[in-house]
């Protein structure tokens, strides 16, 4: 039975090729949008862990996507929290979300403050030397930049003063007054960053103490891990709506061509049945024969989708190294059971459909 089930794909080549590939795109298409939309976000968590904050001041609701907010509280009152009890860092700072030839946060930072909550490692250059400079990370650097080029930021030139060890919020930092100047916004942050005394304790103290300031009701207070906490798909809006689209998507396109394609073989095979049938063979034994050919060919679909997956990331990783395209075995299993599912349920009215063929009439098919 077995050499009838591997015959019969060899006889269909291109069918078997057909339906193998469309597998394969399902399994491509699982893990690939899983790993950028996953790698954005625990790539922002990471980046946001590294700057070395404990406690976000931000004018308005609590919100993980401040970046996406006009800069409106006023830098003078880094003053006020610099003057708090376990205080011991307040760095102002302006992070603007811009959609170029790529979705990207620019940071506008203070920088001898932003360098007080967890110091710059410079692989080359300075800090800031001019208001027109600019510091990249090791990443933006891969793409061939080096200390000296000019580059666009905002569509300004800027010149790269010096290139840092990727993981401290951004992967592009210019001076905070630049970024108020060009926003037309003088003197003003999104946001402030406090590093706080070691225990836990002293960010609740803090938190009480800015909200009973007069003026400051209305800010935002968040310890490091309450705003890592909001960066969980729970908390953005359709995150979870659009891997399921993405997948739903996936498991239709493999459903339907290996329903297309067994459909198609169970009728050019219906003389083949009959005889099977005629030779005692029941209705469980030419459902397992359809079942198990359709197991192979999505086997050797996921085969082909895995390692396609796997290529992708490689290829990305070479023409965007900023990317991050986080491929996880938990995910990886996720698409082979759904795409192995979703083949299956694919044969399985074909296979009923065989199974209920009439021997006699089966042998006198033409």
């Amino acid at each position: 039975m077995n050499k009838l089930i591997v015959g019969n794909l060899v006889h269909r080549p291109l069918r078997s090729l057909i339906s193998a590939l469309a597998v394969a795109i399902e399994v491509i298409m699982i893990l690939s949008i899983a790993a950028i939309m996953y790698g954005i976000l625990n790539g922002n968590r990471t980046q946001t862990s590294g700057v070395g904050w404990d406690v976000l001041v931000h004018p308005g609701a609590a919100s993980a996507l401040m970046n996406t907010s006009a800069a409106s509280a006023d830098v003078r009152i880094a003053d006020i929290l610099r003057k708090m009890p376990h205080v011991q860092v307040v760095s102002p700072v302006n992070v603007k979300l811009t959609l170029g030839t790529s979705v990207e946060n620019i940071n506008g930072i203070d920088y001898d403050s932003y360098n007080a909550l967890k110091p710059f490692v410079f692989v080359s250059g300075t800090p800031f030397q001019r208001p027109f400079d600019v510091i990249i990370d090791d990443l933006e650097a891969a793409k061939g930049l080096k200390v000296g080029d000019t580059m666009k930021v905002l569509n300004h030139d800027f010149r790269i003063c010096g290139i840092v060890e990727r993981g401290k919020g951004g992967r592009k930092y210019i001076p905070l007054t630049t970024m108020d100047q060009l926003d037309g916004n003088p003197g003003k942050a999104s946001a402030f960053y406090l590093r706080t005394e070691d225990s836990p304790n002293f960010q609740d103290a803090v938190r009480s103490e800015i909200l009973a300031t007069d003026g400051m009701q209305q800010y935002s207070v968040q310890t490091i891990q309450e705003f890592l906490a909001s960066l969980t798909p729970e908390h953005i809006p359709a995150f979870n709506i659009g891997v399921r689209v993405v997948i739903g998507i996936a498991v239709i396109i493999g459903f339907m061509a290996i329903f297309q394609s067994m459909y198609t073989a169970v009728m050019e095979r219906t003389r083949e049945i009959g005889i099977l049938k005629s030779m005692g063979a029941g209705r469980l034994s030419i459902v397992s024969v359809v079942l198990r050919e359709t197991g192979l060919l999505a086997a050797v679909g996921v085969v082909i989708g895995v390692a396609g997956t796997y290529a992708l990331r490689a290829f990305l990783h070479v023409r965007q190294p900023t990317m991050s395209f986080q491929l996880t075995l938990d995910w990886v299993v996720r698409a082979v059971v759904i795409a192995m599912l979703g083949a299956l349920f694919g044969a399985l009215y074909p296979a009923l459909k065989a199974a209920r063929k009439d021997p006699i009439d089966a042998l006198s098919y033409e």
